[in-house]
This record gives structure tokens, sequence and C-alpha cells, in this order.
């Protein structure tokens, strides 16, 4: 339709011949008008209720990774607070991030799938991470993205274990009942 509207052969001696990824990359869907829905077959009724008409890209790799660490409630910092609350402190690689970031692109999930994916890599930490209190830092490399190893330990023997507190229950000092 808009191909048409914007006079592109699509095809024909004179088209100009893309792959399905480079029509996704296209602007031609930054040109899309309602006339371009009606024609497609959408009803007035409908397109009467789209107040604006929005075109998205595809997020690459830098994005997904300033979407990773960036944000206040970004899910690095969200593993970092959970692993803090044992005393150990939780990094990514750079090249870590950036595999992340590349299997996302690659499972076609864009930002949302980024939780899967660190979820994951994370699982098997977060049952270790507590019951070793010799464990001071985690490390996820590129490796433990990639290739499914265990993220890297650094043990600390003389490690102190960690005192919680323990919240107390609040009782009420109630006159005897006569």
């Amino acid at each position: 339709m808009v191909e048409r509207r914007l006079n592109k052969k699509v095809i024909g001696f004179g088209a100009d011949v893309k792959t399905k990824k480079e029509k996704l990359n296209d602007d031609l869907m930054a040109e899309l008008q309602t006339q371009d829905l009606h024609k497609y077959g959408l009803i007035p009724e409908i397109i009467g209720r789209l107040p604006v008409l929005v075109t998205l890209s595809h997020l690459d790799e830098d994005a997904l990774c300033s979407i990773l660490t960036q944000p206040k409630n970004a899910l690095v910092k969200q593993y970092q607070y959970l692993l803090e609350l044992d005393n150990v402190h939780l990094d990514f690689e750079d090249e870590a991030l950036r595999a992340i970031a590349k299997l996302a692109i690659e499972r076609e999930t864009g930002a949302r799938g980024l939780r899967a994916i660190v979820e994951g890599i994370m699982t098997q930490a977060m049952y270790d991470v507590p019951s070793d209190e010799t464990v001071e830092r985690c490390v996820i490399t590129k490796d433990t993205v990639e290739k499914k190893q265990p993220p890297e330990f650094v043990i600390n023997e003389n490690r102190q274990p960690i005192v919680r507190k323990t919240k107390r229950r609040r009782t009420r000092n109630r006159a005897p009942a006569s």
C-alpha cells in the first residue's frame, strides 16, 4: 500500500529487491498514513479510534545494554541488590552484557526478553550464594552467558558470616482478663 502511494516499485525490472531483514529496517513504515490502513482492509470505525499512528524500530545492542544497566530499576541493579543482602558483590562484565543483548536480538524478544535471559543466568547463583558464606564476589562473564558456564565466584575463607537481625514480634501489654 505505502509502496504504491510513494511510487516505489516492489516487482519488475526496476524494483529495488530487498531481503526480509532489509524490509524490516526500511523507513517505509514511517510513511504510514490512515488511508494506507483503509486500503489494507481496516474499517474506518477502527481507524478513527487510532488517534496517533506510530512506528517502532528494533532495539539495537547498545540500547539493550543501556536498558540492562541505566534505569533506576534496571535488571542488573536488581540482582546486585539481591546479592548484597547476602553481602556478596555482583559484577557483570561488559562482554557479558553485550552477549545478553545479542541473545535478546537473536530471540527477537526485545527488552522484555532480557528478564528471562538474566533470570536463566542468575537462577543457580541465587541458590548457591546464600548457602556459602565464603563467597565475596560473583562475576558474570561472557562464557556464563554464551556457554552456560557457572558464574565465577571469588572466595574469601577468612570472611565473617553475616549476622542478621531478626525482627521480634511486638506484643501488646494487655490487662489481665478478670
